[in-house]
């Protein structure tokens, strides 16, 4: 990937840093292991996948990207991907990049997610991004209240047609969504074709949204009731995910003449 780091070492050295990867991932709970997930889709449909959602506010760039309406509060598992970083670049440094640390632990997750039934090998390559921009994610990524034909044309921009659409949008079964993202289609229709949602479960939704825990303005749900902290889709989604994840990590690469190896995930390497 990227023409010049599609195997920085030899393979077994690469399986290793992977593996470094799954480690942290693995100690993380349900929750943010589904966050790695969405944070592998934001980094690679702002910008494409250079780890610029990871970079931190600096006096020169107070709005980042995971800053944004979009990323903040709600993205996770930022954390993760230092911890691995840090252990990384003492064992090996300036070989494995941010961007590539994001993508390996989406797939772990993935797998530890679905009990190991997604599982598919994701290329290394990616080089970091220097440039990160909150103002550029809402162009950029798909709202909660876009239709089909904006889903499409939002996917399309990034080389992804409809059917990995779908099948990325399978992830939506584990994790948590925010009342705010839906709550405009919980209010009864106006007219018979007001909204498709099953009334039962618009009901329900209200409910659960009415309370926010925790004094929060903003609660939270399960996007799957039966399994809220499982990746469980039917076979064929599974083996179709695994493609649409590997194919998303290659959208707009960086390379070594456009991007660096960061030091720290959280800083280009001149203010590392």
């Amino acid at each position: 990937m990227g023409g010049e780091r599609e195997d920085p070492t030899q393979a077994g050295e690469v399986q290793s840093q992977s593996l470094v990867v799954s480690v942290h991932v693995s100690q993380a709970d349900a929750g943010i292991k589904a966050g790695l997930i969405r944070l592998f889709f934001h980094d690679c449909f702002v910008r494409g996948c250079d780890a610029s959602v990871l970079l931190d506010p600096t006096s020169a760039n107070p709005q980042p990207e995971k800053l944004s309406v979009p990323n903040f509060p709600s993205l996770r598992g930022f954390e993760v991907i230092d911890a691995a970083k840090s252990e990384l670049e003492a064992a090996c440094p300036g070989t494995v990049s941010c961007a590539d640390i994001v993508a390996f632990a989406a797939r772990d997750a993935s797998s530890l997610l679905s009990h190991g039934w997604v599982s598919f090998a994701m290329p290394a390559g990616r080089y970091d991004g220097g440039v990160s921009l909150a103002g550029e994610t809402i162009p950029n990524l798909p709202p909660p209240f876009a239709d089909t034909a904006r889903l499409k044309q939002t996917f399309a921009a990034k080389g992804l047609d409809a059917a990995d659409m779908v099948a990325l949008s399978g992830a939506h079964s584990v994790g948590r969504s925010h009342c705010s993202s839906f709550s405009g289609r919980l209010a009864p229709p106006s007219n018979a074709s007001g909204s498709d949602m099953d009334p039962a479960l618009a009901a329900r939704l209200r409910a659960a949204c009415a309370a926010p825990a925790n004094n929060s303005t903003d609660s939270t749900v399960a996007q799957d009731y039966r399994t809220p902290d499982e990746l469980d889709m039917p076979w064929a989604w599974q083996f179709r995910f695994g493609e649409a994840m590997v194919k998303m990590g290659r959208v707009e690469v960086r390379t070594a003449a456009n991007g660096e190896i960061r030091k720290a995930c959280r800083f280009v390497n001149s203010k590392a």
